[in-house]
């Protein structure tokens, strides 16, 4: 069965652009369109809107868009159930996590696996740990390393490979207004600490809570994506950040940053894999999966 199509109407649908679509489908854009017209032909409807500046999804396309996200996987399930029985395992596993992640766990997490499975392509994806889950539940990758939330998603299932405690950091040269003080904390001495804060995840979360029982609104000097940010700024003297004590160990910026001993002590960050539950029925996802021991 030639599965192309959907899997080319798929990404044009999650791109909205034919460039951008045909680049990752490897095709030409001519072969993109001309695959898109062959699929609407056979439905007997129109899938997009497109004019020279804009593609968007017709009502009808929304509909088959689910359908052909459910038949792929169904279709990648049965190919993968066989193989499996063959004893061979071939096919594409997508990861996405953040910058730090890729070098702390990913050799021990895919060493033998790769070993194991050697025709099993892994494709890995770097960006703001903030959009792991979003990602994995909106089904733009498989698999992903994040910090585990308040509340999973009970869509999803979640190994812990390891804990890091959050932690304040500040220049290591000082500034006037780093607190003077930080084990007995007042509102006094952080009402005026410019912040360098995530945009979103649980890092955000957790220091708004603790401005929040300070009883501080926080000065925020810079929202970024990505803890590996907050370090450089802070290491660049704009004002004291929040990051996982693993992102602060492995940059290389620590030198150039202190760990304030702040109190009350912020929680520990709980980063592990996440996939989806039914997505775990894949003999593909399932192999990689089993061999992610939890940490205790």
């Amino acid at each position: 069965m030639d599965m192309r199509p959907l899997k080319h109407f798929l990404t044009l649908a999650d791109t909205l652009h034919f460039g951008r679509a045909s680049e990752a489908c490897h095709v030409s854009p001519s072969t993109l369109s001309r695959s898109i017209r062959q699929l609407e032909e056979s439905l007997g409807v129109r899938l997009f809107e497109r004019d020279n500046r804009h593609v968007l999804l017709t009502r009808q396309g929304q509909s088959f868009h689910a359908y052909a996200r459910d038949a792929l996987e169904q279709w990648e399930q049965m190919r993968q159930s066989l193989m499996s029985e063959a004893l061979t395992l071939t096919g594409e596993i997508s990861i996405y996590c953040s910058v730090t992640a890729s070098y702390s766990f990913l050799y021990d997490l895919l060493s033998e696996f790769r070993t194991r499975y050697p025709g099993i392509e892994l494709k890995l994806h770097t960006g703001d740990p903030a959009q792991s889950m979003p990602r994995v539940l909106g089904g733009e990758e498989d698999m992903a390393i994040t910090s585990r939330p308040r509340q999973l998603p009970e869509a999803l299932a979640f190994k812990s490979l390891t804990r890091s405690p959050l932690v304040f950091i500040a220049p290591r040269d000082g500034a006037p207004w780093v607190p003077p003080d930080p084990r007995s904390p007042s509102s006094d001495q952080w009402r005026d600490v410019p912040m360098v804060l995530s945009e979103a995840g649980l890092s955000r979360e957790v220091s708004d809570t603790w401005f929040k029982a300070l009883g501080v609104t926080p000065r925020i000097y810079a929202q970024v994506a990505g803890h590996e940010a907050i370090v450089s700024m802070v290491g660049l003297g704009f004002g004291v950040g929040v990051v996982p004590r693993l992102v602060l160990e492995a940059s290389p910026l620590v030198e150039r940053v202190r760990i304030l001993p702040v109190k009350p002590e912020l929680p520990h960050y709980d980063v592990g894999l996440c996939v989806l539950n039914r997505r775990l029925k894949s003999p593909l996802i399932s192999a990689l999966w089993d061999e992610v021991e939890e940490r205790g």
